[in-house]
């Protein structure tokens, strides 16, 4: 039975160099103004990231998937699925999340991003409560961690609920990658 996805988490990680994002708050759960869809508190633009990555085989040929929605419309503004050669799945999804981050930036250096995907280790590593202990992970992180947005939070969410990154991954698998664009 699939578990309830965590409520989304905010605040610096663990690759950080320990300073306090402003406007988190205790917690680590980013502020809100307390109406569904609204733009947040500070009037900013609010942009998804969904990512995901996979491998036929673990290490196998990979691909990653990411797209970017604006949070209060639900559009589709960006997205890219592209095969990675052969490696492993971690590092997949690593790079859907460096992907979807970059396209945020893209759109708007100054939105406020939550990430959702379905690894629990990229979700738990980037929200600062488990280390990154693989080397070829660390790099990848570090990308992340230099496309994080300053308002950012961090969701868990069931496979089901992360379709369409999936979608992009198994495309670009299959053959029929997607560029940005």
């Amino acid at each position: 039975m699939p578990r309830a996805p965590r409520l989304p988490q905010g605040g610096p990680s663990l690759l950080d160099a320990g300073d306090a994002l402003a406007g988190t708050v205790p917690g680590g759960v980013e502020p809100s103004d307390g109406a569904s869809g609204a733009a947040s508190a500070t009037g900013a633009r609010r942009l998804v990231v969904e990512a995901d990555g996979g491998s036929r085989g673990n290490p196998g040929p990979a691909a990653y998937g990411a797209l970017v929605r604006d949070a209060d419309s639900g559009e589709v503004l960006a997205s890219e699925g592209l095969p990675l050669g052969v490696t492993t799945n971690n590092v997949a999804e690593y790079s859907g999340l460096v992907a979807g981050l970059e396209m945020a930036r893209a759109i708007d250096p100054s939105a406020s991003v939550e990430v959702r995907m379905d690894s629990r280790l990229v979700i738990e590593q980037m929200a600062g409560r488990w280390r990154v202990k693989h080397p070829a992970l660390r790099p990848l992180a570090a990308r992340a961690q230099e496309l994080r947005p300053h308002r950012v939070s961090w969701t868990w969410v069931p496979r089901e609920q992360n379709k369409a990154a999936d979608a992009l991954v198994n495309a670009a698998l299959d053959g029929r990658p997607r560029t940005r664009g």
